[in-house]
């Protein structure tokens, strides 16, 4: 589209960007760390490319901040959030399953994204960032189903003809009888259940590894309530007689040695908090049943209480950078 004047970024797209550039020097960072001992050759290849990604994503993205005058956040640097020299910290399996997992969140940023955009090159840019996600996503998940690693959701038998709720019971749930889950619950209960056991795996490495003992010990905390999370949601689904998702048993090593910066751990966890909240509230929007809320708002409640410690411990170290906001009207107006 050819204008005569300039179309500056609004306000959604300039959330996009800074939160891309943040999460993807994160990425930068932590899978250059993973690539060195990666021993299995898919595996590998699959890491490459997702860091290409980020590499790549990272020179447009200060192309565009500087185009736009914009200052290009300080995210993470790998000479100073990556040690060079740390022994493994987490196994091959592992390192995929947290890949596949960057897949699926890259895919809802970037869905988010597209849909706030209105300038044609923005549009444009996270159109290509989308489909990349998309790769690296469906490379990961090809290569743990050739693994066997890959965790499926449960099946259900198929439904005879379509149906119609009749009662008002159908949204019953804390006492007595109560209906079988539904499909879209059962999708959901299995996503949280999968994203917990992510959390916990990554949040028990960082918690043997992390410099500040505050650092650790909300590690350790994180590390536990994802643990209860992944039960809750696993009981669930066995008491309707499903199966739950097949816990993962590749933990971390026994490494005590700083293998990221206190300050980017601290950033996943809280970026993890962000992601935990929002899904949440999303699987308790689809949720109908009232025992499944109660356990939905329960939970991001905890959550949130969690997170807030996050902030505080990061703001008390001068960690959280601050992405660009509104002016402040009323401190203009004092100053005159």
């Amino acid at each position: 589209m050819i204008t005569d004047h300039k179309i500056y970024l609004n306000a959604a797209e300039i959330a996009a960007l800074w939160s891309n550039y943040m999460n993807d020097s994160v990425g930068v960072c932590t899978i250059a760390s993973y690539i060195k001992y990666i021993e299995d050759r898919e595996i590998h290849s699959v890491l490459e490319f997702a860091l290409n990604l980020s590499i790549s994503h990272l020179e447009k993205l200060k192309s565009f901040f500087n185009e736009e005058r914009y200052p290009i956040p300080d995210g993470f640097q790998q000479e100073h959030d990556a040690s060079k020299d740390a022994p493994r910290l987490f196994t091959d399996d592992f390192c995929l399953f947290y890949i596949q997992n960057m897949g699926k969140i890259g895919m809802e940023f970037y869905t988010t994204a597209l849909s706030n955009a209105a300038r044609l090159d923005m549009c444009e840019y996270f159109t290509e960032c989308l489909n990349e996600s998309s790769r690296l996503l469906n490379k990961a998940t090809e290569i743990m189903l050739m693994k066997g690693t890959f965790i499926r959701a449960p099946f259900i038998p198929i439904p005879q003809k379509n149906e119609y709720v009749q009662k008002q019971s159908y949204m019953a749930g804390f006492f007595g009888h109560h209906r079988p889950l539904n499909v879209i619950e059962i999708s959901n209960i299995y996503y949280n259940l999968i994203r917990n056991q992510l959390g916990r795996t990554l949040l028990i490495g960082f918690s043997q590894v992390a410099s500040s003992q505050k650092v650790r010990e909300y590690m350790v905390r994180g590390r536990d309530i994802a643990d209860k999370h992944v039960e809750i949601f696993g009981s669930l689904l066995s008491k309707e007689f499903l199966p739950s998702a097949s816990s993962w048993d590749t933990m971390p090593t026994t490494s005590t040695t700083t293998t990221f910066s206190d300050k980017l751990m601290m950033f996943q966890a809280t970026s993890l908090n962000a992601d935990g909240i929002a899904h949440y509230g999303r699987s308790l929007a689809l949720s109908p049943r009232r025992d499944l809320a109660s356990n939905y708002v329960r939970l991001t409640s905890e959550i949130l209480n969690f997170a807030e410690d996050g902030a505080n411990i990061m703001i008390d170290n001068g960690w959280l950078e601050q992405p660009p906001q509104a002016s402040d009207r009323d401190l203009l107006a004092s100053e005159q």
